[in-house]
C-alpha cells in the first residue's frame, strides 16, 4: 500500500524556536581542503553566495572543488531562529534551510557555480531531496550582488524551460537577496567539511539528469 507523505510546511515566525544571541561556531578551524578561513569576509575581488540544495555535507564537497572557490562553510539561512543548532534546524521549527556559503574570486567563477548548483540536486522538489524531507532541505539561492541575482534568475528560467520540455515539474527554487533574510548562521564545527572528516559519510544528490544551458553546458559527471 502506498502512503503519501504529508508536504512539510514552513513554520511561522511566531512559532519558531527562540534561538540565542551567541554564535554556535566561534573560532572555527581552517578549511581542511583549501586551508582558508571559512568565515572571513569576502576580500577585494571576492564575492560570496549562499546555496541550499539539500543536505549541505555533499553540496559543500562539490563546491569546494570548483575553480575560483576560495572557501566554503555550512550553516543555515532563510529562517527565523537566530544562531540555531543543527538539531533545532532538523525539527523544522527554525524556518532555515541547510545552506553552503561559497566565497569565490572573480566574477568569471559564478556561471560554473550556478550551473553546478542546478545540476547537483533536483530543484523541482519542494521541501525535499530524495528521502530527506522537510523545509530545511528546500532549494534556494541567497544572493549578494546584482550580477548574482540576474544570473540566478536567468539560469533558473533557462533550466526551467529545459526541464519543462523534458516533461519534468517546474523549478521551485527560491532566489532571495541575502540582505532580505535574517542572515547566515554557521553550523557546528563537526559539520564543516564533514565529508573530509567522514569520507564515507552520507551524500544526497537527487539530480534531474538534465544539463543547465550555461557556458560549458553538459552533464556534470561523477557527482
Amino acid at each position: 500500500m502506498f502512503i503519501r507523505r504529508p508536504t512539510p510546511t514552513m513554520v511561522s515566525p511566531e512559532a519558531a524556536l527562540p534561538g540565542r544571541a551567541e554564535p554556535i561556531l566561534v573560532n572555527p578551524a581552517r578549511h581542511l581542503k583549501l586551508g582558508t578561513d571559512i568565515l572571513a569576509p569576502a576580500a577585494h575581488g571576492q564575492f560570496e553566495i549562499f546555496l541550499a540544495a539539500g543536505c549541505y555535507w555533499g553540496v559543500e564537497e562539490i563546491m569546494w572543488d570548483l575553480p575560483g572557490v576560495v572557501t566554503t562553510s555550512v550553516g543555515f539561512m532563510g529562517g527565523f531562529t537566530p544562531n540555531p543548532t543543527y538539531g533545532e534546524v532538523c525539527t523544522g521549527l527554525t524556518g532555515h534551510t541547510e545552506t553552503v556559503r561559497v566565497v569565490y574570486s572573480g566574477a568569471e567563477a559564478l556561471p560554473l557555480i550556478l550551473k553546478t548548483f542546478w545540476e547537483c540536486h533536483d530543484p523541482t522538489s519542494l521541501n525535499a531531496q530524495g528521502n530527506d524531507v522537510g523545509t530545511q532541505y528546500r532549494s534556494a539561492i541567497f544572493t549578494t550582488t546584482p550580477e548574482q541575482s540576474r544570473l540566478a534568475l536567468d539560469s533558473r528560467a533557462a533550466y526551467d524551460r529545459v526541464l519543462g520540455d523534458a516533461g519534468q515539474s517546474p523549478i521551485v527554487t527560491e532566489i532571495v537577496d541575502a540582505a532580505d533574510t535574517t542572515g547566515y548562521f554557521s553550523a557546528e564545527e563537526d559539520h564543516q567539511q564533514y565529508l573530509i572528516k567522514v569520507p564515507n559519510g552520507y551524500r544526497c544528490h537527487t539530480k534531474t539528469g538534465m544539463a543547465c544551458p550555461m557556458p560549458g553546458a553538459g552533464p556534470l559527471a561523477g557527482l
